[in-house]
């Protein structure tokens, strides 16, 4: 049984007419009466009454017209979907993030993808440090990610998104909450907290800024994500040296000064390399669009 059977037996079960239903269908009358007759021959059923002023369907005509439909209706959907999943409009993209910015870049990216591509869905690994997010998108269980530059390892493809400066981050009881100005020699003789990952940008944004000031900071602390980083300073346990994006984190006890004097850290967009998904290059098209005007032209 061919589709286009099918389709053209539908054809003439919806206008009970031979002739109105070849032009319908922009076949000869011939060629379709003959592929009628092939799936009632194959069916072994007749599937319409034939007189001299009208064609109407059998009870089993009746019967097939309606699961014609449907499988009909399938097929065309099915197609659709095809064509949109080939044109990256349609699918799902599963994304890491680093740390704060689930809370300040992810709404927006979310909105901007639910408005250009209202069919594709967005899945969200949040807290992820760059190294776990470059490994989660070369094993593919992750597709797209938000993370701190550099990439570690190989086959990753990074976009800059943003560029944060950094704050220095400290409990609401300590000496530096209460200053207006405070720079990175304020901080020489101070107990740091700092992430836990080796490879961290973060840290070496900060360990760069210390160095522009002439001194290495006293590492007394490793916190494994941002929450937790915060965490243990407004435990008292030492300050530190964030992305500016932490102000997006409502932690009680804890105080955010700008630092007059410290570098700054990117965040960017990142994809395996070799990856060949148009829904995954449609949403990074979307994310560019909506923070150009933050970085300009993108990388």
């Amino acid at each position: 049984m061919e589709l286009r059977h099918l389709r053209y037996f539908a054809a003439v079960a919806e206008t009970c007419h031979f002739g109105q239903a070849a032009a319908q269908l922009h076949v000869a009358q011939p060629a379709l009466s003959y592929a009628i007759r092939q799936l009632e021959a194959e069916l072994d059923v007749p599937l319409f009454t034939r007189t001299t002023r009208r064609v109407t369907p059998t009870t089993a005509g009746e019967y097939l017209y309606t699961e014609v439909q449907r499988i009909l209706g399938s097929v065309d959907d099915a197609v659709r979907g095809v064509r949109r999943i080939a044109a990256g409009r349609s699918g799902l993209v599963r994304l890491g993030l680093t740390g704060t910015a689930a809370f300040s870049h992810l709404p927006r990216i979310v909105r901007a993808v639910n408005r250009e591509l209202p069919d594709v869905g967005v899945a969200i690994s949040a807290d992820m440090l760059t190294p776990a997010q470059c490994d989660a998108l070369r094993s593919g269980a992750t597709n797209l990610g938000l993370l701190r530059p550099p990439s570690v390892g190989e086959d990753i493809e990074v976009r800059t998104l943003d560029s944060e400066q950094l704050v220095l981050a400290v409990s609401a009881d300590h000496r530096l909450a209460v200053e207006p100005v405070v720079s990175m020699t304020d901080l020489r003789n101070e107990s740091f907290v700092m992430y836990g990952s080796r490879d961290s940008a973060v840290n070496e944004a900060v360990l760069r800024s210390c160095r522009a000031a002439d001194f290495v900071p006293r590492r007394d602390h490793e916190a494994p994500g941002t929450a937790v980083l915060l965490a243990l300073v407004a435990a008292g346990l030492g300050i530190a040296v964030v992305p500016a994006s932490v102000r997006s984190l409502p932690i009680e006890g804890i105080v955010i000064r700008d630092l007059v004097d410290a570098g700054s850290v990117e965040l960017a967009l990142a994809r395996r390399a070799s990856e060949d998904n148009p829904v995954v290059d449609a949403v990074i098209g979307v994310i560019e669009a909506e923070f150009a005007s933050v970085s300009g032209d993108l990388l």
